[in-house]
C-alpha cells in the first residue's frame, strides 16, 4: 500500500538510529576487489571497518569525516608484494611516498634480504650495494632500533612505531644464514651449513612462520652483490646454497602452507626449471612460490612468449606458480656508472668493485680494462638484463650540456669513438654529475596488456625503498589502471576497471593470505578514493624529493596528487590531495599483517547491523 514503509526502510532507520560512523565516503563508483561489478554506493566506516554499502544515502548525523566521491572511484588499498622497506621501515615507518599513491599494505624481506636477525653492520654489507641504500644508514637505522632477535620480537618492533601502510613480511634466507654462519662462511662456495646451522635456520623459519610471516625469500641471481670491505662483490649468501640446505627449508613452507619467493639465475636454464617443476605437488603439497621476474627485455624479446604459458602448464598440473611483474616500462636512470646492471657482466663489476672514485677513474681510463668492456659490452651469448646498447641511453644531465638530450651513442659517433669508449669518457671526467636513463623493459604496450590478464602473472616488483637514485614505480597501480582506461576508451579494452582493481587488491590478498585487499562488510577500511580524470600523463613523470633519514639524499618518486584524493588505512585518512594527515610518521594507522589471519571480529551489533546495509 502506498505510503506505508517497506521493512527494509523500518531497518534501515532502526540501523541508522543505532549507528555513528566515524567515516562515510559517498556516492562513489565503488570496487570491492574481488573483480565482480562496480556500482555506485555510500559506505559507511566505524571501528576501522567497512560497516555499511548501499545505494541509498547514509545518517551523516555525528559523522567525523563525510568524503564526497562522486564522480570518483573508490578501490580497496593496493597491495605492494615486492619492496625493499626493511630499513626505511625503522626510521621513516610512515612510508609516504606509497601511502599517497594508495598503496596500503607493503610486503617486506624481499630476495633474500631482511633485518629479523642480522645486526647492523651485516645489514649494511647486504642491503648497500644490492639495494642502492647508502651502508652508512642501513647500519645506522638497525643499530639505533633494533630491540628484537626473534620473529615474534620483530612483530612487536614493528607495531610499536608509528607504522603507515600495512606491512606483511617474509624472513630473507641471507639474513638467517648470515646470522647462523657469519657472513664470511656463508659466502664462500667450498663451506656448507654443519648440522647444528641447518636446524638454528631451521628453527627461525619455523618461529617465522609461526609469528604469520609469509613465507621465505630466498635468491640465486648471481650479479647481486655485497657491500662492506670483508666480502665485498662476493654474491649474497642465499645463491650459496646447496639444493638439500633449500629442500629441507622449502618442506617447511610446503607443509605450512606458506610461499617460496625467488630469483632465478638467469644464466643456468636448469635452475629456472627446477624452479618451476618444484611448485608441483604431485604427492606432496604444492609449494607456493613467486619467482622474480616476467619482463618483456629488450635483450631478449623471445623469452617472453615462454613464461606465462610455463606457470600456466605447472599450475595446470597442480602446482601454484605465479610470476612477478612490474606492469610499466622499466625505466632506469644512473648517476655516472652506478646501476646494479653493470654487476652482470665482469668489466662493470670491476668497476663497482672499486669504492675509491680516483682507483675507479684509473681503472675506466686503462685500455686493457676498456678493451675488455668493450668486448663483454658486444658479445652476444648469454641471458642478459641490460640490452647493452648505448645509442639507447640517454643523457639527462651533465656539466657538458653539449651533450644533454642526447644518447651516448649520438655522442660516440660524432667523436668517432667507440660508445665504451665515450661513455666511459665522460664518466671519468663527470663522475656521478652525469646522469642518465634508459628502458630496459616493458617497453611493448602490447606485450604489456598480454601479461596484466595473465593468471600465471602477478602484478608486483616495484622494489619500493631500494635503488633510490635509479628508478620510482610507487604508482604502478595506478599507471596499470590509466593503461587498462585508456584502452576502454580508445574502445579497445584488453580487461574490465574492476578485473584490474582486482589484481591490485583482492587477487594479491587472497594468494598471499592477508587481510587486506577487499571492500566488504567487515573488511578493514584500507581504501584509496581515485579520480579516473587524473589518470593520465602525469603518471609517466618523475621527480625528487630528499630522505631525512638517509641524510638529505634525493631520491625518484612519483607525484600524482590529483590523481589519488584520498587514502584512508584502518578507517582513518592518511593522505588527502598529496598531503599527509598528521597521523603519518606519528601515530600508527597500519599494523603487521599476519598471514592466514583475519582481523579481530566486529563486534556483534555491529556485524549484524553491517547485513542490513550490504548491497542490494
Amino acid at each position: 500500500m502506498r505510503g506505508v514503509p517497506s521493512s527494509r526502510q523500518i531497518f534501515r532507520s532502526v540501523y541508522d538510529e543505532l549507528v555513528t560512523y566515524d567515516t562515510i565516503i559517498r556516492n562513489g563508483r565503488w570496487f570491492d576487489g574481488t573483480g565482480g561489478p562496480s556500482a555506485i554506493r555510500t559506505i559507511g566506516i566505524a571501528d576501522g571497518h567497512i560497516v555499511a554499502v548501499t545505494p541509498e544515502a547514509l545518517d551523516e548525523t555525528g559523522c567525523g569525516e563525510v568524503i564526497d566521491a562522486e564522480g570518483m572511484w573508490v578501490i580497496p588499498g593496493m597491495l605492494d608484494i615486492h619492496t625493499h622497506y626493511d630499513v626505511e621501515v625503522l626510521n621513516g615507518p610512515g612510508l609516504a611516498e606509497s601511502l599517497r599513491h594508495g598503496v596500503t599494505t607493503v610486503l617486506l624481506g624481499s630476495c633474500s634480504l631482511s633485518t629479523v636477525y642480522v645486526g647492523g653492520d651485516d645489514a649494511g654489507d647486504l642491503f648497500g650495494r644490492v639495494e642502492a641504500i647508502p651502508r652508512d644508514y642501513v647500519l645506522a637505522a638497525v643499530d639505533e632500533h633494533k630491540t628484537w632477535s626473534t620473529p615474534d620480537e620483530y612483530v612487536s618492533a614493528l607495531e610499536a612505531r608509528p607504522l603507515g601502510p600495512n606491512v606483511a613480511a617474509f624472513i630473507g634466507h641471507s639474513d638467517m644464514r648470515t646470522s647462523v654462519m657469519g657472513l664470511d662462511r656463508a659466502t664462500r662456495k667450498d663451506v656448507r651449513p654443519t648440522r647444528a646451522e641447518q636446524a638454528a635456520m631451521e628453527r627461525m623459519l619455523g618461529d617465522a612462520l609461526r609469528a604469520g610471516f609469509v613465507g621465505l625469500s630466498s635468491q640465486q641471481l648471481l650479479f647481486d652483490k655485497i657491500d662492506g670491505e670483508v666480502c665485498r662483490s662476493r654474491t649474497l649468501p642465499s645463491t650459496y646454497a646447496k639444493p638439500r640446505e633449500l629442500r629441507r627449508l622449502k618442506s617447511m613452507l610446503r607443509r605450512a602452507g606458506r610461499i617460496l619467493q625467488s630469483g632465478p639465475d638467469i644464466q643456468n636454464p636448469l635452475n629456472l626449471g627446477s624452479q618451476l617443476a618444484q611448485s608441483l605437488g604431485l604427492f606432496r603439497n604444492p609449494l607456493k612460490t613467486s619467482l622474480l621476474s616476467a619482463a618483456d627485455v629488450k635483450s631478449n624479446p623471445i623469452a617472453i612468449r615462454l613464461l606465462g604459458p610455463l606457470a600456466r602448464f605447472v599450475n595446470a598440473f597442480g602446482g601454484n606458480f605465479r610470476w612477478q611483474h612490474l606492469p610499466v616500462p622499466f625505466e632506469v636512470y644512473a648517476d655516472g656508472i652506478d646501476l646494479v646492471v653493470f654487476e652482470e657482466f665482469g668489466a662493470g663489476a670491476a668497476a663497482l668493485h672499486l669504492q675509491d672514485a680516483i682507483e675507479r677513474n684509473d681503472l675506466m681510463r686503462d685500455e686493457a680494462y676498456r678493451r675488455r668492456f668493450r668486448e663483454e659490452y658486444e658479445n652476444p651469448q648469454g641471458l642478459r638484463v641490460w640490452q647493452r646498447d648505448f645509442h639507447d641511453a640517454d643523457i639527462v644531465a651533465c656539466p657538458d650540456e653539449s651533450v644533454v638530450g642526447r644518447t651516448f651513442g649520438a655522442v660516440a659517433d660524432e667523436r668517432g669513438v667507440h660508445p665504451v669508449d665515450a661513455f666511459l669518457d665522460l664518466v671519468v671526467e663527470h663522475g656521478t654529475r652525469l646522469r642518465w636513463r634508459t628502458t630496459i623493459s616493458n617497453h611493448r604496450p602490447d606485450v604489456l596488456k598480454k601479461l596484466a590478464r595473465d593468471s600465471g602473472i602477478q602484478i608486483g616488483f616495484s622494489d619500493a625503498g631500494a635503488h633510490l637514485r635509479n628508478m620510482a614505480f610507487y604508482n604502478m597501480g595506478l599507471r596499470l589502471l590509466k593503461h587498462v582506461r585508456d584502452a576502454e576508451q580508445a574502445g579497445k579494452p584488453f580487461m574490465t576497471v574492476e578485473q584490474a582493481v582486482h589484481r591490485l587488491t583482492g587477487e594479491l590478498a587472497d594468494w598471499y593470505r592477508l587481510d587486506a585487499g577487499h571492500l566488504r562488510v567487515g573488511d578493514r577500511a584500507d581504501i584509496a578514493v581515485l579520480d579516473p580524470a587524473r589518470l593520465d600523463a602525469g603518471l609517466e613523470e618523475y621527480a625528487e624529493d630528499t630522505v631525512d633519514q638517509y641524510g638529505g639524499l634525493s631520491r625518484m618518486v612519483n607525484r600524482n596528487d590529483a590523481t589519488v584524493t584520498t587514502v584512508l588505512v584502518g578507517g582513518r585518512t592518511v593522505f588527502r590531495s598529496g598531503v599527509a594527515s598528521p597521523l603519518v610518521g606519528t601515530t600508527r594507522t597500519g599494523r603487521f599483517l599476519r598471514a592466514a589471519h583475519r582481523a579481530p571480529a566486529l563486534p556483534a551489533d555491529t556485524t549484524e547491523r553491517g547485513e542490513l546495509s550490504s548491497v542490494s
